[in-house]
């Protein structure tokens, strides 16, 4: 896991910066109803994405676990951030009309508490919409994608599109649609992925235990051609779930 204290400055700027954030700010905003009138976005980072969740008549707040995250969102958009874990917001019961994860799942072992807490701050109607399949997302079935995924573990991860539908309908969340959006800036490069292996950046979703899959695998991307030519952008997916009542 990645000190996000010690990220936060280079965060953006290493994630695609703006033109993925519109992006995915665009897709969320599509899945809120026009009636909403407040927002939180949890797990809001720098509140890239967050600063663009704006249309008239919606309030938008942030919430980040991490006091570096928290601190570049306050530049952003102000005093509308809070530090606190997402597992146990610092809202009360039913306080908002629509709550927001955009690549926070994936990061959470215990993703159900996450679901758990945004179904107990939006009010009745509201929805919540999150990324699901998050490193998934990134097998664009190019040259890279074939070497690694016959030792992907996607399945076991915290952001698995039918796991979040189960978590949510436990607490009376209903599916409201969905979305895909490009995730601009990310296509991966053979060095780069090599790089990541060695560096136990894909440890989320890499099978191998003790290293020596990860050192092959990078040798065999070392061998790939264009070693510092983008392969295509992955594809992220929303889902949306709305609260009964």
């Amino acid at each position: 896991m990645l000190d996000y204290d010690l990220e936060a400055d280079a965060y953006d700027a290493t994630r695609g910066g703006v033109p993925r954030a519109e992006a995915a700010a665009a897709a969320v905003l599509g899945l809120v109803p026009d009636r909403a009138r407040t927002l939180l976005d949890i797990g809001c980072g720098t509140g890239l994405v967050t600063e663009r969740l704006l249309r008239p008549g919606l309030r938008v707040f942030g919430c980040d676990g991490s006091y570096g995250m928290a601190r570049k969102a306050t530049g952003r958009i102000g005093g509308s951030v809070v530090l606190g874990d997402v597992r146990r917001l610092p809202l009360r019961d039913a306080a908002v009309d629509a709550v927001s994860a955009v690549w926070l799942l994936h990061l959470v072992p215990r993703s159900a508490a996450v679901v758990a807490e945004a179904a107990r701050v939006l009010r009745p109607g509201g929805v919540f919409v999150t990324t699901v399949d998050k490193d998934a997302g990134h097998d664009v079935d190019s040259d890279i994608d074939t070497v690694l995924r016959p030792h992907h573990s996607f399945a076991a991860a915290s952001d698995r599109a039918d796991r979040i539908e189960a978590y949510a309908a436990a607490h009376g969340l209903r599916p409201a649609g969905g979305a895909r959006f490009a995730g601009h800036g990310q296509g991966r490069t053979p060095r780069g992925a090599a790089s990541a292996l060695s560096a136990g950046r894909f440890r989320s979703w890499f099978t191998d235990t003790d290293g020596a899959t990860a050192r092959a695998l990078a040798s065999e991307l070392a061998l790939l051609p264009g070693q510092d030519s983008r392969r295509p952008d992955p594809s992220y997916s929303l889902r949306a779930f709305r609260k009964e009542g």
